[in-house]
């Protein structure tokens, strides 16, 4: 079962970083489609290690992303995927909402995800989805999370998934002032 906007729960187990998985969907905000992708998306991340619960469903939108995103934050996750809303549609707003919240970009991710996946779907070219680092305030310590957007197609989401997740526990690792060995 899904979760609405605001209803994140951090599973932190002992050595287990904390992951969000949010679907940007109408339809399956409002009950006329399944989340097939967000099932996928918390899945994929629990194989990996992370700990983490249902995903949590928004409609499409930059102020619903945005929100999302900041709740996810404000929770203690250390990775946030989102899935859906990367399109060229009028309401794929995911990039725009991710935004409105990141501090730094990393061009590199977003690119890989779209030429590894191009590989499988020319459409994976049409992606606009973002990463980047949401920096934590000074107060909190050192460190930030990480936030990825993934298509809402639930291939594009294992597809996704397969090519990030052997760079995450780098990735982090660097976010939280990590050396730049691997």
């Amino acid at each position: 079962m899904s979760q609405q906007a605001g209803e994140h729960t951090q599973d932190e187990l002992p050595g287990r970083p904390g992951a969000v998985a949010i679907t940007v969907s109408d339809r399956s905000s409002d009950g006329r489609r399944e989340d097939e992708s967000g099932r996928l998306l918390v899945a994929a991340l629990r194989d990996l290690g992370y700990a983490v619960s249902s995903s949590v469903v928004v409609p499409d939108g930059v102020e619903s992303v945005a929100g999302a995103l900041r709740d996810a934050v404000a929770d203690g996750a250390r990775l946030v995927v989102t899935t859906g809303g990367t399109g060229m549609g009028p309401r794929d707003l995911t990039p725009e909402g991710t935004r409105q919240v990141i501090t730094r970009e990393n061009p590199g991710m977003a690119e890989l995800l779209r030429r590894e996946g191009s590989r499988q779907t020319p459409f994976a070219a049409v992606s606009r989805g973002v990463v980047g680092v949401v920096d934590w305030p000074q107060e909190r310590g050192v460190g930030g999370t990480l936030v990825i957007n993934l298509p809402g197609r639930p291939a594009a989401v294992t597809e996704g998934m397969d090519i990030i997740g052997p760079l995450l526990r780098h990735v982090l690792s660097q976010v939280s002032g990590g050396d730049h060995t691997w």
